[in-house]
């Protein structure tokens, strides 16, 4: 019998749940896109982008998804010919090095595996080994969206800066913005990337680039840099249409006006930043206390540090994890996240890998719901665990 009737939950790293005062910000008429409330809502925005990036840099704002703000980063960053050091934490990494390779840039990859993040230590010993100044910026993801490992983003940076090298900073936060903390103009970052649909709670379609006035001049001449994804005339228009390039994405603007409201105006960037740590740690206790019992059960990040707290990879050996999302989405309506870019020789497929995500608007009911219906499908399944993680995660939301 099936109990998945009801509202479903959608516990995948993007789209997140999407608020119903969001949706409903977008169900209205088309609006005029010339003058009058639209322009006037969009100036309330732009200042708000930067305030949830922490930055009091420039802002663009594009039609597309994150590999549409990856191409534009890219565009803007070089020239053709040029270098990147992109350090890679799992797919996603690697995948905006094959963004950047396939538009000319040449791409030297430092890979740290899936699990753990970026050394700092070997960034510092690759940029001082770079004499002639060739790599014109570091690219990094704040958050892989696969692997869930977390960058250190202050230590990278303080690593560039003792290697004396000029290189520019550009980060990926399109896992992490708006759920864990990030400070751009703090942390020294030169550009910042994100999209609408995780942590801003507003659906696909949007992404943004947030860059500095040093990255502004440095790529003042990047040759690779197309009128439409030109970050300029998006940063300071003339006149509206130049902030779209062309027509204004009215209904996510709508959307998104009420998303940054509710981050920024009702519950605060600090007490967001403090409720996606509290529901990652209850997922993270969960997963301990299934593992007691069963070791093939763990979490793919081992060190806490540098685990997202937007969403979290759970290794289940395979193929426990692919039976367990099937589960909990046909018999109980929760939709887990694929074990993406994970295929390992002990893992064939990324059948031994889930996502558990609690990002943007998630709270604590939905959270323990979720791992509730884990534990029910392990049960099912009969996918031997310890039986002490519903009573961890509850611990942690309780604050014990």
């Amino acid at each position: 019998m099936s109990l998945d009737r009801g509202r479903p939950y959608l516990a995948i790293p993007g789209p997140s749940v999407m608020p119903d005062r969001v949706l409903a910000a977008m169900h209205r008429p088309s609006p005029n896109i010339y003058a009058g409330a639209l322009p006037d809502m969009v100036e309330t925005i732009r200042p708000d982008l930067r305030e949830v990036a922490g930055t009091a840099g420039h802002v663009a704002i594009y039609i597309g998804n994150g590999h549409a703000g990856w191409e534009a980063a890219i565009t803007n960053l070089f020239s053709r010919g040029e270098k990147a050091l992109v350090l890679a934490s799992g797919q996603f990494g690697l995948s905006w090095a094959n963004a950047a390779r396939g538009l000319g840039v040449e791409v030297e990859v430092m890979d740290f595996g899936r699990s753990a993040a970026a050394d700092p230590a070997r960034v510092e010993a690759r940029l001082r080994e770079d004499r002639a100044g060739e790599i014109k910026a570091v690219l990094v993801c704040h958050v892989d969206t696969a692997s869930t490992v977390r960058a250190d983003v202050p230590a990278i940076r303080a690593a560039m800066d003792a290697a004396g090298h000029p290189a520019l900073l550009a980060v990926d936060c399109i896992a992490s913005l708006g759920c864990d903390e990030y400070r751009m103009d703090d942390w020294g970052v030169d550009v910042t990337v994100a999209a609408s649909q995780k942590g801003l709670m507003t659906p696909p379609g949007l992404a943004f680039l947030w860059f500095s006035p040093r990255a502004a001049e440095r790529c003042r001449g990047a040759d690779l840099r197309t009128p439409h994804w030109n970050w300029g005339p998006r940063a300071e228009a003339e006149e509206f249409w130049q902030l779209f390039h062309g027509t204004a994405p009215t209904h996510h603007l709508y959307g998104l006006r009420e998303a940054l409201t509710m981050i920024l105006r009702e519950e605060g960037l600090p007490a967001v930043w403090a409720r996606h740590e509290r529901l990652a740690r209850a997922v993270w206790a969960a997963v301990e206390g299934w593992g007691a019992g069963n070791p093939a059960i763990r979490l793919n990040v081992a060190d806490p540090g540098q685990r997202g707290r937007a969403v979290t990879s759970v290794l289940m050996g395979a193929p426990h994890a692919t039976r367990l999302r099937e589960w909990t989405e046909t018999r109980a309506g929760v939709t887990l996240g694929i074990g993406l870019g994970m295929n390992s020789a002990e893992d064939p497929g990324a059948d031994g890998f889930l996502r558990v995500a609690h990002m943007g608007h998630v709270n604590a009911h939905m959270t323990l719901g979720a791992l509730a219906v884990m534990e029910a499908g392990m049960i099912a399944l009969g996918i031997p665990h310890g039986e002490g993680g519903l009573r961890a995660a509850a611990e942690v939301v309780a604050g014990a």
